[in-house]
């Protein structure tokens, strides 16, 4: 390995690592992801092994699967057998193909299988995030046995708080015990006596992670085993690995939810083509739908060259519309990711909302007559002789609008769900373009209702 030294910048290298030797792990990683890839790469070539490991074991760390490239071919092949199976897996499927494969042939074939195995599982699933690094022993084991087992394996274990008891025949799970029962448990007693007497919460790989998350904190679990069909433990998820996960769902669907594409890249590292690609069809897709809202302008071109006064309060009949059904949709999205909701609720909360939302554009329709009038009478704005059925048109035309709002912004995530799509895409923006209009149209079909006889 080249002596640092003699690199590059190497007064300002061996600075940087002379600061960060002794540093908390997370500092470690906060200021590397300040730091250029090639600084950070010769910091993390020349620190500690066991101190570039805890670094990248972190997912807090940017760009760490391009760092692994850049990193000596020893050296990297060091830290990626080093690190957390499921941590190394997810670098791993931040690169493309042939990357990810230049990457596995840098660590021996045991190190290697279980990085793949995980790889294949689908992203977002119980397998994706799993640890395969966990305590497991023969229901034949005493608690002395037991405990003399983790002290011999605990090293090369994720967590050693959850250990599997399995048939010692068949491999398949029987009891979950904690660290807790055995500490308090007497030497001789067999582990099957401190376990709890039930079946272990399980799941299976295809499961999905939002699923496992809920399992882990409805039962307060430490960790949950991952099984096969012959009830065999595959990995454990532990809490740690739902936290990470979570937090990446909840950044991703905040994305989503702003009508941007999920990116898991740091804004400030995210290249140009990058932002733009993740940007554009969204915004191309809600373009084309405001079009339909200047089609809709023009099917009701006489009625706004007779009664000028209407368009006034266009955009606040438009964006009343879009916030009511904005609020519905974000409301309705955590709902069904916290598990509060199913499917067959649908109906419950479409008679939720529809009561709601008319409550909510009554009491904008009153605020909005109530400016009317205001205007009027203090000589502000003169709306014409027929102010007051202006006014009602105003105040019917939002009890409509947001009424319908709130009731599309809440049925719009059941019906992505019920199409297999992620709820988090009825985004702010859709709901608002959506809403646009249909509220136009309702707007004017108010006014053609009150005005008719009179501006139109």
């Amino acid at each position: 390995m080249e002596d640092i030294r003699t690199a590059p910048g190497a007064a300002a290298d061996l600075a940087l690592i002379a600061d960060l030797f002794d540093a908390h792990t997370a500092d470690i990683v906060a200021r590397l992801n300040e730091e250029g890839p090639d600084t950070a790469a010769a910091v993390l070539a020349h620190l500690p092994l066991e101190r570039a490991i805890d670094a990248f074991d972190r997912p807090e760390l940017s760009r760490a699967g391009d760092l692994l490239l850049d990193l000596p071919r020893e050296r990297a092949g060091e830290i990626l057998k080093g690190m957390a199976d499921d941590r190394a897996a997810d670098v791993l499927r931040e690169l493309d193909g042939d990357d990810r494969s230049e990457l596995l042939k840098r660590v021996d074939f045991d190190s290697a299988w279980p990085l793949k195995r995980l790889l294949a599982y689908p992203e977002g699933t119980a397998g994706s995030i799993m640890s395969t690094e966990f305590v497991s022993v023969p229901a034949t084991y005493t608690v002395a046995e037991t405990l003399r087992h983790i002290r011999d394996v605990e090293r090369t274990r994720e967590t050693v708080y959850a250990i599997q008891v399995v048939d010692p025949e068949t491999r398949a799970l029987l009891r979950v015990a904690t660290l807790r029962q055995l500490i308090t448990g007497e030497p001789d007693q067999p582990i099957l006596d401190i376990a709890p007497d039930r079946a272990p919460i399980t799941v299976h790989a295809d499961t999905d992670r939002e699923e496992v998350a809920r399992l882990i904190s409805i039962h307060d679990l430490l960790a949950v085993p991952v099984i096969n069909e012959r009830h065999q433990v595959l990995g454990i998820v532990t809490v740690d690995d739902v936290i990470d996960a979570i937090l990446a769902e909840g950044s991703e669907d905040v994305q989503k939810f702003g009508g941007v594409e999920g990116a898991t890249e740091p804004y400030l590292t995210t290249g140009f083509l990058d932002m733009y690609r993740k940007r554009v069809g969204w915004l191309g897709a809600l373009f084309i739908g405001e079009m339909l809202t200047a089609s809709a302008m023009q099917h009701f071109e006489d009625e706004l060259a007779k009664a000028v006064v209407l368009t006034l309060f266009i955009p606040l009949i438009m964006s009343s519309g879009g916030n009511s059904g904005s609020q519905a949709t974000s409301l309705l999205i955590r709902a069904l990711a916290l598990g509060q909701l199913r499917l067959r609720d649908w109906w419950r909360v479409a008679l939720r909302e529809l009561p709601v939302g008319i409550a909510l554009g009554a009491s904008l329709g009153i605020i909005g007559m109530a400016r009317i009038a205001a205007w009027q009478k203090l000589g502000i704005f003169d709306y014409g002789l027929h102010w007051k059925l202006v006014g009602l048109t105003v105040g019917v035309g939002l009890v409509g609008i947001v009424t319908f709002g709130s009731l599309a912004g809440s049925m719009l995530p059941f019906l992505l769900k019920r199409l297999g799509f992620d709820p988090a895409s009825a985004s702010a923006p859709f709901v608002a373009t959506l809403v646009d209009v249909t509220g136009l149209v309702i707007y004017f079909s108010v006014a053609l209702l009150i005005l008719h006889g009179t501006l139109l």
